[in-house]
């Protein structure tokens, strides 16, 4: 007999099996990366437990519990399994929630014998001697380890078809399918064959990883936050010296800031009301060799609302742009390296709305026809076409002679930057502010940022109440060098960033590293529309992140559903992995997989993980929708692939 009970003063306790059950969990945790074995004899186990060293298990043989590394433990034929989910046999969740374990002839029920949760299930990896508590990973891992699940962290090669013969598994382990490892690439094969306790602990894990990247981040408080200031930082010179921004709060009379204006000697230049930032923004203009931080001190004394610089931001222009010629480039690398022709089979982004902020847009190219459906002007004055904007819409919806990532996205043009000083097209809080707020009512569920400047309060507030509509923010992560601090609005943490990578998948040297950098994406010598019909190519992580934009549109359009925090999550869980240590401040979680980021959103959805996600109420754009190419292909489901 396994167990016997024993009356104690307190109640009755159960222990024989449980305690070699506990022992063996933990035998399994310092086990690291090796195979493990249980055998019937619970002296034996216990032997073989004391010694740490596990019995090898035999191909077939029934009486063994075979560990594979990486993935957590899988069925032999005929045999005892351990399941990722801390479960012995095959029987479903018992009570405690999700990880509790069911009673059988191993654990007699134990209450913590397994990573268990409360009855409801919100906590499945919570106390328990396999996992530390609360560890979202640690299930099965040595310690508590949240690095990875019985296999090395960050392996790429995790359990393979080699595993295969040894467990008798089928399926997820089959040759060719990709391991489930933490560190593999998820792809199509990986997203299809978790189970819900597999995904829920995967995505739980990824979650956790993307919020301590972004905590390596200098805190930034919100207005009328304990420690807020719109004061800007010594040193800081990226703005407008002689204007100035205000938002007055909701309650706070014109009149009121009038008197305050003419007391500083500022003159309204304009104002506008601001869902986005929560009252009415005052663009001031003021004449005298006064330090914008000394009046935006003043005005914060008189307690009226948020006072801070006119900052300027500046389109990552093209680093290396060759002069425009007459025929586009059908053989564009980024066709082939994110399989562009399997992808649109799926997905084209069709008619989702993508807002690009930017310069002046040549809307009569032949590869960006039919695709712009409304426009806004944040500016106010006449511009040529713009080889910056022109560019990165082509990247995102070119479909002529160029293939963009989203050849069925339309675009909303939001002309923010004018080439005023004849170098790099620029912008202010002001006109970003502006037409961030024009694509929001007009129903854009993408907004390309391809710009980079300095922390800004205003558009911060606006970024996140963009971000809680369900708008995803791309913005490039810039290429001011590899020395240059984090660049807003990229290390804003609402916003993707996105770096830079060549057609050999090596780093732009001149692009910005940081813990806020989130994927890579083509932007090396990338052919994409100029002015006036002709073509260029251009590189920067301007042009890179046209292409996550051009993703997000697919994905888009494959759930509208989605909300915004779970198209990072997809994202940046299905990216190839340039680095085989796993994320890193130069590539992020790796290069963008528009495949794998269907798979993922796909089977994400299908195990009804994404919960709440909701579509923003969207306005038919003023322009009618082209009709779609009767030669064009549908989408297809993922499994037909």
């Amino acid at each position: 007999m396994l167990w016997r009970e024993r009356e104690t003063s307190k109640g009755r306790l159960r222990i024989g099996a449980a305690i070699v059950l506990v022992l063996a969990a933990v035998a399994i945790g310092l086990g690291g990366t090796r195979n493990a074995a249980a055998v019937d004899d619970p002296k034996e186990l216990i032997k073989q437990i004391l010694k740490k060293k596990p019995a090898k298990a035999k191909p077939g043989d029934k009486k063994n519990i075979v560990a594979v590394p990486g993935a957590g433990q899988r069925r032999g034929p005929g045999g005892n399994a351990v399941l990722p989910n801390g479960e012995l046999g095959n029987a479903p969740g018992g009570p405690g929630g999700p990880g509790a374990l069911p009673a059988n002839r191993f654990n007699g029920g134990h209450p913590k014998a397994a990573v268990t949760g409360p009855a409801d299930g919100r906590a499945p990896f919570g106390k328990g001697p396999l996992g530390k508590a609360g560890d979202p990973r640690g299930a099965l891992t040595k310690s508590g380890d949240p690095k990875g699940a019985l296999g090395k962290a960050g392996d790429p090669k995790g359990a393979t078809g080699s595993l295969a013969k040894a467990t008798g598994a089928k399926g997820q382990f089959a040759k060719g399918n990709p391991a489930l490892g933490p560190g593999a690439r998820p792809g199509l094969g990986r997203a299809a064959s978790m189970n819900p306790i597999e995904r829920q602990r995967f995505e739980v894990g990824h979650r956790r990883d993307l919020m301590i990247a972004r905590m390596r981040l200098p805190p930034r408080p919100f207005p009328g936050q304990r420690g807020f200031t719109g004061v800007p930082p010594i040193g800081e010179t990226r703005f407008v010296t002689n204007e100035m921004m205000f938002q007055a709060g909701p309650n706070v009379s014109a009149q009121a800031v009038d008197t305050v204006a003419r007391r500083f000697g500022l003159t309204v230049v304009g104002s506008q009301s601001s869902d986005l930032t929560g009252g009415t923004l005052y663009h001031f203009r003021y004449i005298g060799p006064r330090p914008v931080a000394d009046i935006v001190r003043a005005l914060e004394a008189e307690n009226l609302g948020v006072a801070q610089p006119n900052y300027v931001y500046l389109a990552q222009q093209d680093l290396s742009a060759t002069a425009p010629s007459e025929i586009g480039d059908p053989g564009q690398y980024v066709v082939s390296k994110l399989q562009l022709a399997a992808v649109h089979r799926i997905a084209r982004g069709s008619n989702v709305l993508v807002a690009v902020i930017d310069s002046e847009i040549d809307a009569q190219h032949p590869d960006l026809a039919g695709q712009i459906v409304e426009r806004f002007d944040a500016v106010g004055q006449r511009d040529r076409p713009d080889a910056h904007g022109t560019g990165m819409v082509g990247a995102i919806a070119a479909h002529r002679k160029l293939m963009g990532i989203a050849p069925g996205a339309r675009i909303l043009a939001v002309r923010a930057f004018s080439p005023e000083s004849g170098a790099s097209p620029q912008a202010t809080t002001k006109h970003i502010i502006a037409g961030l707020e024009w694509a929001v009512r007009k129903g854009a569920r993408v907004v390309n940022m391809s710009f980079a400047g300095p922390y800004d309060p205003m558009l911060q507030v606006a970024m996140k109440k963009a971000h809680d509509k369900g708008v995803v923010l791309i913005a490039a992560a810039g290429n001011a060098g590899p020395k240059s601090p984090p660049l807003y609005p990229a290390a804003d943490p609402h916003v993707i960033a996105v770096t830079a990578t060549d057609e050999n998948d090596k780093l732009l040297a001149q692009a910005v590293r940081g813990p806020h950098v989130a994927v890579s994406a083509p932007g090396v010598d990338i052919m994409v529309p100029a002015p006036d019909s002709g073509y260029q190519l251009t590189t920067g992580t301007s042009v890179a992140a046209a292409h996550v934009s051009g993703v997000a549109a697919l994905l888009i359009e494959r759930h509208p559903g989605v909300d915004a925090a779970t198209v990072l999550e997809v994202l940046t869980a299905s990216a190839k992995k340039l680095n085989p240590k796993g994320r890193d401040d130069q590539f992020g979680w790796g290069l963008i997989d528009p495949t794998g980021a269907l798979a993922e959103l796909d089977a994400r959805m299908a195990a009804k993980q994404v919960a709440g996600a909701t579509s923003p109420a969207a306005s038919k754009p003023a322009a009618a929708k082209p009709a779609a190419s009767k030669s064009a292909p549908q989408p297809a489901s993922i499994s037909a692939r």
